[in-house]
């Protein structure tokens, strides 16, 4: 139990962490599938929802207190009133997180006035041929699939896959090649 605790103090710290820096934009945002699939296996049940809401309450927490000039006693007794069964020891993680980091977050008008809109983050894509489907026997139907990585607006690292024709690829790669070009008279 020790050690689970321990583990768990541990990637909520990482959470918190990381929660800061994207809040100074030094990261796009926090991957909660990764984490909580860390959390998972160092033996503690949580579902990624759930640590979704937390990562939401730590990130409005800290931007409010940030904002509000909040010591680490006013920032804890906000956290007390907003989350009631919060565990000891989840408290203590991040008034620890607070007290070593907190003063670093940025204020200034420009992070208050951030775009609501994701921020992409990575790309991935592979190639694949469907052979054959339970109304046709031989398909041989090639397309491309894509997976976009995307931070949201409160720094939740989310996949976005979809599918595409060859033709859908060829215009997407046409549209690309306008970016780049005009990309590259700025």
């Amino acid at each position: 139990l020790k050690h689970a605790l321990r583990m768990f103090s541990n990637l909520l710290s990482l959470q918190c962490e990381q929660i800061i820096q994207h809040l100074n934009r030094k990261i796009p945002g926090v991957n909660i599938a990764e984490l909580c699939q860390r959390i998972q296996t160092s033996g503690i049940e949580i579902n990624v929802g759930d640590l979704a809401k937390i990562a939401n309450i730590i990130s409005f927490l800290f931007s409010t207190a940030a904002r509000n000039n909040l010591s680490t006693e006013e920032l804890v007794a906000t956290l007390g009133n907003a989350v009631s069964a919060l565990p000891k020891h989840a408290v203590q993680v991040i008034r620890h997180v607070w007290n070593e980091q907190g003063k670093s977050i940025s204020v200034s008008e420009d992070a208050r006035n951030m775009a609501t809109m994701g921020q992409f983050v990575d790309i991935k894509w592979k190639l694949g041929v469907a052979m054959s489907s339970d109304t046709c026997r031989s398909l041989k139907y090639p397309y491309v699939t894509v997976t976009l990585k995307v931070a949201d607006p409160s720094g939740q690292i989310t996949d976005k896959s979809f599918e595409m024709t060859i033709p859908q690829f060829k215009n997407f790669f046409k549209q690309f090649k306008e970016m780049a070009a005009v990309l590259e008279t700025v």
